[in-house]
């Protein structure tokens, strides 16, 4: 089966081949009245709607702003004959925010989280009615407060109208669902891959699902067509956990630190991984439970004497924030290739990453990432205010980014909380503190491989990168602001001593411990010759716009301590017209001049620290 929406398999990181996209026109309601009047066998649907856009955005078919916090969809299905005899997953890429699924008006299972996947087993729903002309419904009833700043809801607005730095909301599916048929007796739940950078070795964790007696898994790890790896294991854990050499490390360290096997924006060096479940049919022949196909890159990122190391060498960041809002779709791209534009045009600019702000990327962006060479700073969306329900729902979505998006190596950093969001009280009040240390550890304990800012911004407890943002260098005609924000970048001291937006850098009890520095928001540029709208400055012509970003640059450049910056914003977003893009992703300047200012010698270099 086709669709015209988004055709493209929405889980690269766990394919199977078997598989059915329930994308397109689906029927549709607002269920604006008493809760009770709709139920799964009452509901009326009065218009359609088009999948996997939201109701708010243009590509959906509806298009209204407003209010609607209840909102029920359905459409039908048939399950391939093939599939008779096989557990049928019901899968979601992303439902915002709360969801309760029913399969033949049978109720199946809820889930609550805006931007996270998940599954169920919709199997005993079918009732063995496989093959054509054995049509079963498939109804989502959903829940979205709009105005309930507790949950997290990122850069969605709780007003009505979007204004400031605030957007249009997005409730609903938004993302793929999609039936795909797993073995009754044994499948594969998930593999994890760990690298082993300094050894040349990968680790796998598999999980499996179902009665493992007698099973085997079998394991080929191969590069540019080449098999490295391939073996086979007997089942004895469901946990089963395997370290595998790709080569030898010591013949082939040169070409190891070199173009050949290692994954960086400059070298993004895959291995494609085939994972087979076996057992053996009343014959006695091989046969095939499930089979899943994946890949992992070669990469290692830690700290070190004050510096982001990649690949074990110091490694400065170019990052572009990342807001992921189209005009016609909001948080949902278009199309697949939309993803691989916005990282083709920021590479074109001279970037190397980007920062995926007060969102979780969709995981087709993290696939074109890791493809492509672009680093990411994986983000979630955050509530605006505190309490102990929101602490509670940030930290479960956190447990579901992780285990969906741990093995993409374009993901480099963990950033759980920006600006206080969520923690407005931070700098005085010792609970929020302490969510900010507890989801710091949270995630180190779910994740070893990665650096995690506790607060990207300021006010920040125990984090791994002293993440620092400054709007404060002014326009040209303010020289005396712009020097004030160059001095305060130049040393380790003139940056702990400054208050670029009238907060401390670290939180009362808490104080810098050698970590590295990063100027992670700052420009914010306004221009956009054929609209009104804002920016954190404005330019007047396409050569105004160039001066300033090259004014801000050059004072990043300055600093004797930065790691790195990230610049804000790849595209306009509604009414903010602060993006190096248009908000339809048309450049305002040439790409080869932001190139040019971003490719400029910057100090923070090997010779510098003398390393």
């Amino acid at each position: 089966m086709t669709t015209r929406h988004r055709p493209e398999y929405p889980r690269p990181q766990f394919v199977r081949q078997e598989w059915l996209n329930l994308n397109g026109t689906w029927d549709f309601t607002f269920a604006d009245g008493p809760e009770e009047e709709f139920t799964a066998e009452t509901v009326v649907f009065d218009r359609q709607i088009e999948v996997p856009f939201c109701f708010q955005s243009k590509l959906s078919g509806i298009g209204e702003t407003g209010y609607h916090d209840r909102v029920w969809y359905h459409r039908e299905f048939e399950v391939p004959a093939e599939w008779q005899g096989q557990q049928v997953l019901l899968n979601f890429g992303a439902v915002d925010y709360r969801c309760r699924v029913y399969v033949n008006d049978r109720y199946i299972g809820n889930h609550t989280g805006g931007h996270t996947s998940f599954a169920f087993d919709i199997t005993e729903a079918l009732a063995g009615s496989f093959g054509a002309g054995k049509v079963h419904t498939l109804k989502v009833a959903v829940t979205d407060p709009s105005k309930d700043e507790r949950i997290p809801r990122g850069k969605q607005y709780w007003q009505e109208a979007s204004a400031a730095i605030w957007y249009t909301r997005t409730t609903g599916i938004w993302q793929t669902v999609w039936l795909e048929p797993v073995a009754k007796d044994a499948h594969i739940e998930d593999l994890r891959f760990t690298p082993d950078f300094d050894h040349g070795m990968i680790g796998i964790r598999y999980r499996l699902a179902g009665d493992l007696s007698g099973k085997r898994v079998k394991t080929v790890i191969s590069y540019q067509g080449q098999v490295l790896v391939e073996e086979v294991q007997t089942l004895h854990d469901p946990h089963l956990k395997k370290s595998f050499y790709l080569f030898n490390y010591e013949a082939d360290r040169s070409d190891f630190h070199g173009q050949g096997w290692t994954w960086s924006p400059e070298t993004p060096n895959l291995y494609d991984v085939e994972v087979t479940l076996l057992d053996r049919d009343a014959t006695g022949q091989e046969a095939v439970l499930d089979h899943v196909g994946s890949y992992f890159g070669l990469r290692k990122v830690h700290i070190q004497d004050g510096m982001v190391h990649l690949n074990n060498r110091p490694y400065y960041q170019k990052l572009v924030l990342d807001q992921g809002y189209w005009p016609d779709s909001l948080m949902t791209a278009p199309t697949d290739d939309d993803f691989v534009k916005d990282i083709r045009l920021a590479k074109e600019m001279g970037f190397n990453g980007c920062r995926k702000h007060q969102t979780v990327a969709d995981p087709r962006f993290l696939y074109w990432a890791d493809r492509m060479g672009f680093l990411v700073w994986g983000e979630c969306a955050a509530p605006s205010v505190f309490s102990e329900e929101g602490a509670e729902a940030l930290t479960a979505e956190w447990f579901e980014i992780i285990r969906r998006d741990y093995n993409h190596p374009a993901i480099v950093t963990w950033v759980p909380i920006n600006e206080s969001w969520g923690v407005p009280e931070i700098a005085v009040d010792r609970q929020q503190q302490h969510f900010s240390q507890a989801i710091y550890h949270t995630i180190h304990a779910l994740d070893t491989t990665r650096p995690v800012i506790s607060n990207d911004g300021w006010e920040m407890t125990e984090t791994d990168i002293s993440a620092i943002h400054s709007y404060i260098h002014g326009a040209s005609d303010q020289p005396e602001m712009y020097q004030a924000f160059v001095e305060d970048l130049r040393t380790r001291e003139s940056i702990l001593g400054s208050e670029p937006n009238r907060r401390k850098l670290y939180c009362p009890g808490f104080s810098y411990q050698g970590e590295p520095f990063m100027l992670t928001e700052c420009g914010g540029i306004g221009y956009d010759p054929n609209a009104e709208g804002w920016g954190y400055t404005r330019a007047e012509s396409a050569e105004g716009f160039l001066k300033d970003y090259e004014r801000i640059v050059k004072a990043i450049y300055h600093s004797e301590v930065l790691n790195g910056f990230c610049y804000t914003q790849l595209t306009d977003v509604e009414q903010e017209k602060n993006g190096l893009l248009t908000a339809d992703r048309q450049p305002k300047v040439p790409t080869e001049q932001i190139a040019a200012i971003n490719g400029q010698w910057h100090p923070m270099t090997i010779k510098k620290r003398g390393v």
